[in-house]
């Protein structure tokens, strides 16, 4: 369940996990950080605003933020304002696999790669924490800017993706279009964005 970038990531985040960049337009900069529990709110309502993305409650975004921060990142403008946001966990039964299961970025924000530094971003915080080497995500066969994405993250991070069905209609209902698995590495330590 990916929303879409509308452009192709062009960099990639810095070891730290915190970087600060310039949108398209050059006139605001981004944060890119851990989220906490108060950033839930901003992403449930950036959820609803993409109007792409299986909107969750807000109680959810709080409670992921709260557990789920070490594989998860919010993105701030100078101005305060939240851009974007990358929601991941460590796959219960492969703890080394990070799995992303949301990406959202702002209208106000695409088109200058913040989907993708997220993404590396999420990652190097993920290696940190958990020693990380690999990353799954599902996306709809419809998506092809996620597909883009993830594509462009397996590039930069010297690895290949495997896809194959995971749920269908029979189990997200009808009106949902099925959801691919995604899997990409292995991610040589090296190759981590370190």
């Amino acid at each position: 369940m990916i929303a879409p970038e509308q452009a192709e990531p062009r960099a990639s985040a810095s070891s730290s996990g915190n970087e600060t960049t310039a949108d398209a337009e050059g006139d605001h900069s981004y944060e890119i950080v851990a989220p906490v529990a108060a950033d839930g709110v901003d992403m449930a309502r950036l959820a609803v605003e993409s109007q792409t993305l299986d909107a969750n409650s807000r109680y959810a975004y709080v409670l992921w933020c709260h557990d789920f921060a070490p594989t998860s990142v919010i993105a701030r403008r100078d101005d305060g304002r939240a851009v974007g946001y990358v929601t991941g966990y460590l796959r219960p039964q492969a703890p080394t696999t990070l799995f992303i299961w949301q990406v959202c970025v702002d209208p106000v924000a695409r088109g200058a790669g913040l989907a993708g530094r997220m993404l590396d971003a999420v990652w190097d915080q993920a290696f940190d924490a958990a020693g990380v080497d690999r990353m799954d995500t599902t996306i709809t066969p419809d998506n092809e800017s996620s597909i883009r994405l993830f594509s462009s993250f397996a590039r930069r991070h010297g690895t290949s993706i495997e896809r194959e069905d995971l749920f269908g209609p029979d189990l997200l209902g009808d009106e949902h279009e099925p959801e691919h698995l995604y899997r990409i590495g292995p991610i040589a330590a090296d190759k981590g964005g370190k």
